[in-house]
Formats: structure tokens, C-alpha cells, sequence
């Protein structure tokens, strides 16, 4: 039998619904289902605690990914998650905006149009001159934001050594181990 123990800081609380882990804290809440046959999850006290009765390689796996997602959880109600990238153009110079909850980009490579990308989940985007810093609590949300915003201005029709405009993610979020 394994049972991992994850202890909650002072001001973050859990709770389990059926399935359903919800972590709250002073940066928001973030609720992720959890489930594996034979692995369960539960809140006792101020601990969550993932334990499975079963002891193969494939349960100790997801018991050790539901670790990773609960400490994740942890790290984003309480510091939160954040993103930065850089607007980089050399033909034509783009406009990166946000509008409600999706982020326009406009003149890309000379284009009429404008591209648009929705903001996924609690995700603040920020724009500062040609500096973006996507921010949250989920790191699935903030992280999906950003590969859209990249994906955005990906370029497929001309040779990417020389058209390299676009939006990139220049800094990923840690939780600070080595």
C-alpha cells in the first residue's frame, strides 16, 4: 500500500468533492479531477492525502503524478504562475492587445486581419510595450494561454529563417527546484 501526505501551508484550504480536488488560497482556487482506479484522494485535517491500495508500477506512477498536480495546485493559489514573452517583429510592427478575454493581435506580417485567441480559465494577460506576462493560479490554463498566443503567430508559409515575427514565450515558470 502507498499513502503520500501533502501538507497545506497556513492559508490554503482543500476539499474533495466525489472526484474533484478543489485548492483555495489568497491567489485563487484551482479544481482538478483526480482519479485512477484503487488511488484515492482525501483532505484529512490540514494534509491531502493520496493513497492506493494497489502496488504495481503503473498505481506508484499515478500516485506520484497526483503528487505533482496537488504540489502544482499548491504553488498556484498561493505564488500563482507566470509566463513571459516577447512581441519580436522586423517586417511589419504588430499590435498585441487584450480585448475582454481574448488576445488580438493585429498586423501580423501585414495582415487585414486581425488573429485572436481566447484567455482559458483565471489567466490574466498582461501586455507592457512589446513584453506579454500571462499570470494565474492553474498552471494548465496558464501555460495553454501562452502555446495559443504562440501558436497564434506561427509562421507556415515562408521560410521562418527569414519572416521570424511572432509572439515567444522567452521565460517558463518553476517552482523553484533544480
Amino acid at each position: 500500500m502507498t499513502r503520500i501526505d501533502i501538507q497545506l501551508p497556513d492559508d490554503v484550504s482543500a476539499e474533495v468533492d466525489h472526484l474533484e480536488l478543489t485548492v483555495e488560497g489568497s491567489n485563487g482556487s484551482v479544481t482538478r479531477r483526480l482519479w485512477y482506479p484503487d488511488v484515492s484522494v482525501a483532505v484529512e485535517d490540514d494534509t491531502v492525502v493520496i493513497s492506493a491500495e494497489a502496488d504495481d508500477a503503473k498505481t506508484n506512477a499515478t500516485v506520484g503524478t497526483f503528487e505533482s498536480h496537488v504540489e502544482n495546485m499548491i504553488h498556484g493559489v498561493t505564488e500563482g504562475w507566470a509566463y513571459e514573452m516577447e512581441v519580436f517583429y522586423s517586417h511589419f510592427p504588430m499590435q498585441v492587445s487584450v480585448d475582454d478575454d481574448e488576445v488580438v493581435i493585429e498586423n501580423f506580417l501585414g495582415e487585414r486581419a486581425p488573429r485572436r485567441t481566447a484567455v482559458r480559465g483565471d489567466t490574466d494577460v498582461e501586455v507592457e510595450e512589446e513584453r506579454l506576462t500571462v499570470r494565474g493560479p492553474d498552471i494548465e490554463d496558464v501555460g495553454q494561454t501562452a502555446a495559443d498566443i504562440e501558436q497564434l503567430t506561427r509562421v507556415t508559409d515562408k521560410d521562418v529563417r527569414v519572416f521570424q515575427d511572432g509572439v515567444y514565450i522567452t521565460q517558463k515558470p518553476s517552482r523553484g527546484e533544480a
